[in-house]
């Protein structure tokens, strides 16, 4: 096959990736429309809630947040906030128990999708309600609760006057991890050491195969220029990888064998750029979403699969069962997923390590947040 050809089939995936994107786009800014900007919201919190805020100082547009908030707390009456920088050793658990013993009715997570999970960890302890400043990358939960990405006073509006919302989590456990890849370290690392009993917190998706794959290899300078378009580069370089085996029980159910790209387990479906992954996923519906993502037949797979994804985000499904590239969904309050050969892991976009077993599960309504 002449390098036109494959040029020509390469033009078509890039098509239909930006008309995937553009129809999720359309579709995110079609559900805004739908809602009612008069209806009568919930109480505050107090008249005057104290905010404690735990920032990412690393995040682009982190260093003039402290002036922003500083400021709306003065025009709105409300008290000076609480102030937290996290750090490489602690990413935001160790601050928002210090916020929540220094008297914090709100405890805000400012920065990426890593701060919200390590903030999240922590509140799930408590009765007090987590709001969520957007700043960093990805923003998944800011995305699916509809918060305001990209202005700071609107977002503290919807912290201070919207509603306290309980929402689930999941959490997942490597319980088996692979040996380290031998053709060198990936550019972004865990944060921690191998630890088949430590639970990791995620309150969008958690993955195993092609996903964590394109997030363990992201490059962490191209992610800080180009936002989350960063993962679909990185993801280029993996499509031609193997496909995986799987074995999965879910519940009390038989394991059952499976072929896949990705295995996702969510809690809700929306990411960048209005893409809906599991259309089903409800926030605070008690379990969570099993998505098994498989693809054949090179590019023209990809294609179809990117179509399809555009086309669930509408309400559009195929279920015709020779499709070349699909998505077969379900639901469960826990799962257990193990591949024999080793394949990366992820929670919120944040990279585990390779794992040969994962056990995942719900924790219905434990969170409560702030939402509009």
């Amino acid at each position: 096959m002449g390098w036109q050809v494959w040029l020509g089939i390469a033009a078509i995936g890039v098509a239909v990736l930006a008309l995937a994107v553009a129809i999720g786009v359309w579709t995110q800014q079609a559900r805004m429309r739908r809602r009612d900007p008069h209806r009568a919201t919930p109480q505050s919190v107090q008249a005057a809630p104290q905010l404690a805020v735990i920032v990412n100082p690393s995040k682009h547009g982190a260093s003039g947040l402290a002036l922003e908030v500083r400021a709306h707390c003065r025009t709105h009456g409300l008290p000076e906030p609480l102030w937290y920088e996290t750090t490489v050793e602690d990413p935001g658990k160790g601050q928002a128990r210090q916020a929540l013993d220094d008297g914090a009715d709100i405890v805000i997570a400012a920065g990426g999708d890593g701060t919200v999970r390590a903030v999240a960890e922590t509140m799930v302890a408590s009765d007090k309600p987590m709001g969520v400043l957007p700043v960093g990358t990805g923003n998944l939960l800011a995305r699916n609760l509809e918060l305001p990405l990209t202005n700071v006073d609107h977002a503290l509006d919807v912290i201070v006057h919207g509603r306290t919302r309980p929402i689930d989590v999941g959490w997942l456990r490597v319980t088996e991890f692979a040996e380290a890849p031998r053709n060198g370290d990936h550019p972004n690392q865990p944060d921690h050491e191998p630890d088949t009993e430590r639970e990791h917190i995620f309150l969008v998706i958690a993955g195993l195969g092609f996903d964590a794959a394109m997030v363990a290899t992201a490059d962490a300078d191209l992610k800080k220029r180009v936002g989350w378009v960063a993962y679909f580069v990185a993801g280029l370089s993996h499509l031609q990888a193997r496909r995986m085996r799987a074995t999965l029980q879910l519940d009390e159910s038989p394991p059952v064998e499976a072929r896949a790209r990705s295995i996702m387990v969510g809690n809700c479906g929306l990411l960048p750029g209005g893409v809906t992954l599991l259309p089903d996923a409800v926030l605070d519906d008690g379990v969570l979403d099993v998505a098994a993502v498989d693809v054949r037949g090179g590019v023209f797979g990809w294609a179809q699969l990117t179509f399809e994804i555009a086309m669930q985000g509408v309400g559009v499904r195929n279920d015709l069962p020779e499709k070349l590239g699909r998505i077969d969904h379900t639901k469960a309050r826990r799962a257990r997923i193990r591949v024999p050969a080793g394949e990366e892991a992820q929670v919120d976009g944040d990279p585990l390590g390779r794992a040969v077993e994962i056990d995942v599960h719900v924790q219905a309504g434990a969170l409560l947040v702030r939402a509009p």
